[in-house]
């Protein structure tokens, strides 16, 4: 199958493009820069695409830069003057890293990236994304119902809309089952998952050389899911991973508490 997925460089969306490998679809990665903190991400999903790419899976990888049109957007990602929040992803105080119409203007792009070649073509052609459960508390736009809706309005604002299609595979899914997923496509795919996993990037407030902090709302959401699934996160924290996952434990208590 004909697919153009989002790669963040981050855990879920490099999940998902192992899935598709499984899958033998044919993949164009569309990496976004969006003047993000954390755009060491992008460096990732730059060495993961090297890596598959070097054991002859051919994965075309296009890097587009909207900082331009993101960098004026108030947002704990983007704003140098807003500080990341830290704690557990379902606190109140996470909504600061809510970037505004991030995920739409992401799916405009890709949409339209999949309805040119569709068109070119005469293929059908799937928009792959990663989001899942997890993210639907906080962020509006990783939501079931707006993906229905954002898929409708691109569907009727063009010709040959019917070769385009979404493909949303964790949508109901946590960081756990994608993690499980993962593992199972690197087992299919003869892969090492630590190698894989070691070139992603979740933190959104990383040091100066790339190291996750171990504390934002996506850091304690990954540390929990590689717990849950029996394994070390192969990635440099900022601290040891004992300190990373007791800090991660210990606001997951706070918020069932």
């Amino acid at each position: 199958m004909r697919t153009i997925m989002a790669l963040s460089g981050g855990m879920d969306s490099t999940s998902l493009l192992l899935h598709l490998l499984t899958q033998n679809c044919k993949i164009t990665c569309i990496s976004f820069n969006y003047g993000q903190k954390h755009v060491i991400e992008i460096e990732k999903a730059k060495a993961n695409i090297r890596y598959l790419n070097e054991l002859n899976f051919q994965i075309e990888h296009i890097i587009i830069d909207i900082t331009d049109c993101m960098n004026s957007l108030y947002s704990a990602l983007t704003d140098s003057e807003v500080d990341v929040p830290e704690g557990h992803y379902e606190e109140e105080q996470m909504k600061k890293t809510v970037v505004p119409n991030r995920n739409a203007i992401f799916s405009s792009i890709l949409y339209a990236h999949a309805l040119s070649i569709a068109t070119k073509d005469v293929i059908d052609v799937q928009i792959a994304l990663g989001v899942h459960s997890g993210d639907h508390a906080i962020y509006p736009d990783c939501r079931p119902d707006f993906y229905e809706a954002i898929h409708h309005a691109f569907s009727i604002g063009n010709w040959e809309s019917e070769k385009v299609s979404l493909f949303l595979p964790y949508l109901e899914e946590n960081k756990t089952t994608i993690l499980q997923d993962a593992l199972h496509s690197c087992q299919v795919l003869n892969l090492d998952f630590d190698q894989i996993m070691r070139h992603t990037h979740t933190s959104y407030n990383p040091d100066a050389s790339g190291r996750s902090s171990g504390r934002s709302g996506a850091d304690v959401e990954r540390i929990l899911a590689f717990h849950e699934i029996n394994r070390k996160d192969p990635i440099d924290y900022v601290s040891s991973w004992d300190d990373v996952l007791e800090y991660a434990l210990h606001k997951q208590k706070e918020q069932e508490m």
